[in-house]
């Protein structure tokens, strides 16, 4: 995993470095003392992990985790103070670290990591019969595209939705969209991708799938019109 380390004290990034260097598989691609220097090689470089301080000069660790959208790596704050814990999981990091930040504790953070790294990489495949495999808890599960109403994003996650039920999955409607049938399946705003022969009606901006009304974007309005095929 690329990683890189963000702390305005550069005792804080070497020791990070330090540890970094005992985990074979982690490699710094960078070392920043603000966030703005982090968000800037975010641009720029492939990064798995952010190793995050909170309380920086300029732009905090937070602020920039939200800046940074769904399209951001994975985060770990490592940070002095222990009472941004609530606001920093609420952001769906992976983890919180109070420093001084020990191996144990380091390796604990990079092993929960790279489990969802690892799971980013796999969530979902298609499969050459129609099917999906997706992770549900910590099992793949085998799901029909028939069976898939419409897939709504929710922060770090995207629910595929079905009759009566959902399944939340850890990655973005982008990679989502990449993977789904664009012969079956149709992105109809920011947060929703829809699949076409479940569309029941279309009106005042909506469309609606077995009673449920999900918003349509005009960016997205005349692709859809298209593909209905509207008399």
């Amino acid at each position: 995993m690329n990683v890189v380390i963000v702390d305005d004290n550069k005792i804080a990034r070497t020791t990070l470095k330090q540890l970094a260097s005992r985990v074979k598989d982690l490699v710094v691609v960078a070392e920043c003392e603000n966030a703005m220097d982090a968000y800037n090689v975010l641009q720029e470089e492939p990064v798995d992990l952010l190793l995050l301080d909170i309380e920086m000069p300029g732009m905090t660790g937070l602020e920039l985790t939200r800046n940074l959208g769904a399209k951001r790596p994975l985060i770990i704050f490592t940070t002095s103070r222990k009472d941004y814990a609530v606001e920093a999981f609420e952001l769906n990091v992976v983890d919180y670290i109070v420093k001084p930040v020990t191996l144990p504790r380091f390796i604990q953070a990079i092993d929960k990591t790279r489990d969802i790294h690892q799971s980013l990489e796999e969530e979902v495949n298609i499969a050459p019969d129609a099917f999906i495999f997706i992770r549900d808890s910590n099992i793949v599960r085998r799901l029909s595209l028939d069976e898939i109403l419409y897939a709504e994003a929710m922060g770090d996650y995207v629910k595929l939705h079905t009759q009566g039920k959902f399944y939340a999955i850890h990655t973005t409607l982008k990679a989502v969209e990449e993977r789904l049938p664009a012969d079956q399946f149709l992105r109809v705003h920011r947060s929703y991708i829809v699949s076409i022969p479940k569309i029941d009606t279309i009106q005042d901006g909506a469309l609606i799938i077995q009673g449920k009304p999900l918003p349509v974007a005009d960016a997205y309005r005349a692709a859809l019109n298209k593909r209905m095929n509207i008399l």
